[in-house]
C-alpha cells in the first residue's frame, strides 16, 4: 500500500487522466470520476500527490470554463483532501492563445504530515519552501515555477491546431530532487494512415516529441535529477502488424470516395464462413468482430506490438504492461431502448501506456496500474485494478495486484453512453539517501 513506505520515507502517488469528457457532462461525470479519484487518495493515503490532466476544460474550454473553476474548487475544499494541507494547482486556461494552448493541468498536494516540502524556482535556479494552496492559470509561460511548452505546428501538420505539449516541475523531498513531467504526445489521426506503415508515420512524430522532451529535462540549463513522465503518450500498438495478425487470412476490399478516389474504409473478410467481415477500418473506425482477443489475458498478446517507446529504452524505464490495451470507445444507442447499446465501435486502435521514468534511479516498494471507468447513463462507476506489475530495470522490486477486470463497452455489456479512464499508478518512494536519488541538491533549503 501507498502509505506504508519504510521509514524515512514518503508515498508518493502519481495520476494521469486524460479528462476531457468530464466537461462534456459535468453533473454526472465529474461527480462520479472525483468520487472514485477520492477512493484512490483513501486507499493508498499518500504523502505527496500529483495528478496530471490533459484536454483538462474539454474541447470547448470557453463554455466549459465555469466547470473547471467548479472543478478546482471541489477538489481543493473537499473533505477527502482536508489532510492536504498545501497544493500547487496549474492551468493552461489561456485557450485564446493558439501559440502556447496545451489544456494541461498538474495538480500537487502534500499531506500535512510532511515538513519540510521545496519546489524548484526556474528562473531564480533554486528551491522555495511549500506553503499554503496557489493556483496559477492563464499564462504560465511566465511562471517561474515550472516550465511549460507547446511541440511546435511542424511536429503535426496534418492537425491545424494542436493542444500538445509539456509542463514540468522539480520537487525536493527527504534531501532528494525530482522532476514530474506531464505529457500530453500527437494522437493517429487517422486509422487509414497508420495502417500504410511500419511504423507508422505518427509513431515517428511521437517518438520526435518525447525525445525533444526528453532532452529538454536533461540539458545544461539546471543541476540533473531523477525525473517522473506521466500523462498521455498517445503510443499505439503498431496498427499494420495488428491488422495482419488478426486477418491473417482475410481478404481485404478496398472503398473509395466517389468524388475524390480517396480511401475511406478497408473491409477484412474470411476467405470463406460466407465472407464474414472481420474487420472494417475507417479514418477513426477501428471495428474489430471478435473484442475477445484485447480482453483475453489482459491483451497480453497483443504486448508484442508494443514498440514506441523501445528506441527510448536507455533513457526511460516501464513497467510491463499488465492490463488491457485502452482506447476510446463510443456507443451507438437508441433512445427507445434502455437494456443495452445498439452497437459499439472502437474509434481508434488499442493504445494505452501512461507511465515511465528514467532507469536506475528509483527503488520501487510497489507499483499498482488500474484503470476506472465513469458512466454518464448508469450513474455508477466501477474499477479495475492492476494486474501484476514488475519492473524492466534490475533496481526496481516488483509485487503483485490483483487481477484486472475487462473494461470495454460492448454490444452485450452494461449499458454505457460513454467512458472516460482514469489511470492510476500508485508509486511509494522511500526517498533517502540511499535510493539513488541525488543527494540534497545545492539551495534545497533555501526559501
Amino acid at each position: 500500500m501507498a502509505g506504508k513506505a519504510a521509514a524515512p520515507g514518503a508515498a508518493v502517488l502519481l495520476v494521469t487522466a486524460n479528462v476531457g469528457s468530464l466537461f462534456d457532462d459535468p453533473e454526472n461525470l465529474q461527480k462520479n470520476w472525483l468520487r472514485e479519484f477520492y477512493q484512490v487518495v483513501h486507499t493508498h493515503r499518500p504523502h505527496f500527490m500529483a495528478l496530471h490532466c490533459q484536454e483538462f476544460g474539454g474541447k470547448n474550454y470557453e463554455a466549459s470554463m465555469s466547470h473547471v473553476d467548479k472543478f478546482v474548487k471541489e477538489l481543493l475544499s473537499s473533505d477527502a483532501m482536508k489532510e492536504y494541507n498545501r497544493a500547487r494547482v496549474y492551468l493552461d486556461e489561456n485557450y485564446q492563445s493558439q501559440e502556447h494552448f496545451t489544456a494541461l493541468g498538474s495538480f500537487y498536494f502534500l499531506h500535512e504530515s510532511l515538513k519540510n516540502i521545496y519546489q524548484f524556482d526556474f528562473k531564480a535556479k533554486k528551491y522555495k519552501k511549500v506553503t499554503g494552496k496557489e493556483i496559477y492559470s492563464d499564462t504560465l509561460e511566465s511562471t517561474p515555477m515550472l516550465e511549460k511548452e507547446k511541440f511546435p505546428q511542424d511536429y503535426f501538420p496534418e492537425c491545424k491546431w494542436s493542444r500538445k505539449g509539456f509542463i514540468r516541475t522539480r520537487w525536493c523531498l527527504a534531501d532528494c530532487a525530482f522532476d514530474l513531467v506531464n505529457i500530453h504526445l500527437f494522437h493517429d489521426a487517422s486509422n487509414l494512415v497508420a495502417w500504410e506503415t511500419s511504423p507508422s508515420v505518427y509513431s515517428g512524430i511521437r517518438h520526435k516529441a518525447l525525445g525533444y522532451v526528453l532532452d529538454r529535462i536533461i540539458d545544461q540549463r539546471f543541476e540533473k535529477v531523477s525525473y517522473f513522465v506521466f500523462g498521455d503518450f498517445n503510443f499505439r500498438l503498431d496498427s499494420r502488424s495488428v491488422v495482419e495478425t488478426l486477418c491473417t487470412k482475410a481478404t481485404m476490399q478496398t472503398v473509395r470516395a466517389a468524388d475524390t478516389n480517396e480511401v475511406v474504409k478497408l473491409i477484412f473478410r474470411e476467405s470463406d464462413n460466407d465472407r464474414k467481415v472481420m474487420l472494417q477500418l475507417e479514418k477513426k473506425l477501428f471495428d474489430y468482430v471478435n473484442q475477445e482477443v484485447f480482453r483475453d489475458n489482459n491483451g497480453t498478446a497483443l504486448l508484442e506490438f508494443d514498440k514506441e517507446l523501445s528506441v527510448f529504452k536507455d533513457r526511460l524505464c516501464e513497467l510491463d504492461i499488465s492490463f488491457p490495451p485502452s482506447r476510446r470507445v463510443r456507443t451507438k444507442w437508441s433512445p427507445t431502448t434502455t437494456s443495452g447499446p445498439a452497437s459499439a465501435w472502437e474509434t481508434t486502435s488499442p493504445c494505452s501506456w501512461p507511465f515511465a521514468w528514467r532507469p536506475g534511479q528509483v527503488n520501487l516498494a510497489h507499483v499498482c496500474t488500474g484503470v476506472v471507468w465513469c458512466s454518464d447513463v448508469a450513474g455508477e462507476a466501477s474499477a479495475a485494478p492492476g494486474s501484476r506489475a514488475s519492473a524492466r530495470c534490475s533496481r526496481l522490486r516488483h509485487a503483485t495486484c490483483p487481477p484486472a477486470a475487462p473494461h470495454f463497452a460492448s454490444a452485450s455489456g452494461p449499458f454505457r453512453k460513454s467512458l472516460t479512464y482514469l489511470t492510476v499508478v500508485s508509486v511509494p518512494v522511500t526517498l533517502g539517501r540511499n535510493t539513488g536519488f541525488p543527494s540534497r541538491p545545492r539551495s534545497c533549503c533555501q526559501n
